[in-house]
């Protein structure tokens, strides 16, 4: 029970069977008034913890939202009227003498569950009312509790909470930042942090070893579900470590997270490769709670006849019992749906009685390969059976989308399945000079079993680089940093950026390194995106107090908005007119 204090003497929620008889006082917002004539009135009066029942002898002038202060005394419910669905439905306040503290016009939305059917863009606007509905602020709580349960694990651990500046120099590798013009240096500007990955790696120089910060990060790309513009994330750094110390040091976190809010500890989290996690989910972010594993179909069609399944990769999903849900326009709609994600095609099979398979294509396929391809699958009759052949990029991107469109539950349903990738490529492609291109940033450090073929086989190089995901969405990510200069060069060589060069853009970073750098790693993950899942939401909008909507526009403030003039000039600014930005 949380002690009150002030002009209450307890909380709405909290009054219970036990408190008869005290005299209390509580103070909150008119959930509902109801009148039973001239000369009794029921009013139910809520705060944060919950609603009670307060009884007024007469009739009161008090309207939905108003805010009082209620003294009376706590008794039990008359037989017959106790309501098993409230936490205080044993109770009521008696004897009661009102005083109103501020009156409040009727509000534009419900503030109770039917708001959920409310416009989005309307609770946006009134934010301020949407925050007093029980959902939001149960969502604000876990949030604490989140946060406290994070700060808490890291201190224990060897931890210390260091904040880094909001300003910093533009890094536009990354994610399109937000700039701020500088008054003093006309024509120059800092950026808003993206993560103070830059900041976290000089405080390891500097000798802080085990560095944390729920810190504020900002990134101006476009809005959807897991994504806002501003977003808060656990970052971390430690000194003399693996990668092995650093998933212990996170995972003891996220777990305390979880155990804090829901009660019960999860399992140790476990770990697949970037490489497993492409060939079995098609993905890098692999939804564990749900079936519909890719299957290696290629060796089976080695000699195949069947000029489409003349590939350098064959794959395919199994939808259990799918055949009878599939009829030709669900399938046709699948097979645009491949195309859509770049697949050439979709086969598709159903599998029938005896292992006999119902296809257009059946008729290309030889018994043989038939009938492996039934055993490859563990298939039984009314199963459907969907493949593709291509590239092998390609064909494990396509059906892994196409897994994560038939069988993927919402986020929030289910066990909380988290698991870490690690072993990610240190390279993903060539740009258009055929110059690889990093697959998390240039200061991943390389496999120790593959540095040796930087060089001779440079997307054959495996980075000591990790993400965390739970329930199919990514959580955050992290690596082992370079810390040795030399070996720093190599990897911005094969980038195309020479010593000149580096210096130029990374010169402030990577000076220090110069003087004595500890091997170090790191890792963040999204605090919005954690607690979304543990609270139940799908939308990271619903666990923060203050988002952005999809639009980027703020409803409730109208924020971005136009500035006055004399303040473009004291920055030495000028607005192009609209159609003149190129």
């Amino acid at each position: 029970m949380t002690e009150a204090v002030g002009l209450r003497t307890d909380y709405c929620g909290e009054l219970v069977a036990a408190d008869a008889d005290r005299r209390v006082s509580v103070c909150g917002w008119v959930a509902r008034r109801r009148e039973h004539g001239e000369h009794l009135a029921f009013v139910d009066l809520r705060d944060h913890t919950g609603i009670v029942q307060c009884v007024v002898d007469g009739s009161v002038d008090v309207r939905s939202e108003h805010v009082l202060r209620i003294t009376g005394t706590v008794r039990l419910r008359p037989e017959g009227t106790i309501n098993p669905n409230l936490p205080t439905g044993e109770v009521e306040v008696g004897d009661c003498t009102v005083e109103v503290l501020s009156a409040a016009e009727p509000p534009p939305f419900p503030l109770d569950q039917r708001a959920d059917d409310v416009d989005e863009m309307v609770r946006l606007r009134y934010r301020y009312l949407d925050l007093r509905r029980d959902r939001m602020q149960r969502n604000l709580r876990i949030r604490s509790r989140v946060n406290s349960a994070i700060r808490a694990a890291m201190e224990r651990q060897g931890f210390i909470e260091v904040e880094t500046p909001m300003l910093m120099p533009s890094t536009p590798e990354g994610a399109r930042e937000f700039l701020v013009p500088s008054r003093q240096s006309p024509g120059e500007f800092y950026a808003l942090p993206q993560s103070p990955q830059l900041y976290k790696q000089l405080l390891m120089v500097g000798g802080v070893d085990r560095y944390f910060q729920i810190a504020r990060c900002l990134r101006d790309e476009d809005l959807r579900a897991d994504r806002q513009y501003e977003f808060m994330q656990l970052d971390a750094e430690a000194s003399f470590v693996t990668q092995d110390d650093v998933l212990a040091f996170i995972s003891e976190a996220v777990l305390d997270a979880a155990e804090a809010v829901t009660g019960d500890r999860p399992a140790a989290i476990e770990r697949m490769t970037w490489q497993h996690a492409m060939d079995t989910y098609g993905t890098d972010k692999p939804d564990l709670r749900f079936g519909m594993e890719l299957v290696e179909l290629t060796p089976i069609f080695a000699a195949t006849e069947f000029n489409a399944f003349k590939a350098s990769s064959i794959k395919g999903i199994k939808v259990p019992g799918g055949a009878a849900d599939y009829g030709r326009n669900k399938l046709d709609a699948l097979t645009d749906r491949a195309k859509s994600l770049g697949a050439k095609g979709l086969v598709w099979l159903k599998v029938e009685e005896a292992g006999a398979l119902a296809s257009p294509v059946a008729k290309f396929l030889s018994e043989d390969e038939q009938g492996a391809l039934v055993a490859a699958f563990g298939a039984e009759p009314g199963d459907l059976l969907l493949l593709v052949a291509d590239e092998w990029t390609r064909t494990v991107e396509v059906l892994g989308t196409l897994r994560n469109d038939l069988g993927r539950p919402p986020v929030h349903d289910g066990p909380y399945r988290y698991v870490w990738v690690i072993d990610f490529p240190l390279f993903v492609g060539v740009d258009d000079q055929g110059t690889p291109k990093p697959g998390h940033h240039p200061f991943c450090h390389p496999h120790p079993e593959d540095v040796a073929k930087l060089e001779t086989d440079p997307m054959g190089v495996r980075a000591l680089a990790y993400d965390l995901v739970l329930n199919g969405w990514e959580l955050g990510s992290g690596s082992i940093r370079i810390h040795e200069p030399a070996l720093q060069q190599r990897v911005f060589d094969l980038l195309g950026i020479d010593e000149a060069e580096a210096n130029k853009r990374f010169g402030f970073f990577l000076t220090p390194f110069r003087y004595g750098a500890p091997p170090h790693g790191g890792f963040a993950f999204g605090i919005d995106r954690l607690t979304a899942i543990l609270a139940g939401e799908e939308n990271i909008r619903e666990v923060i107090a203050f988002p952005k909507p999809q639009s980027g526009t703020d409803p409730m403030t109208g924020a971005p908005t136009a500035v006055d003039a004399a303040q473009l000039t004291e920055l030495g600014l000028r607005v192009l007119p609209p159609g003149n930005v190129e």
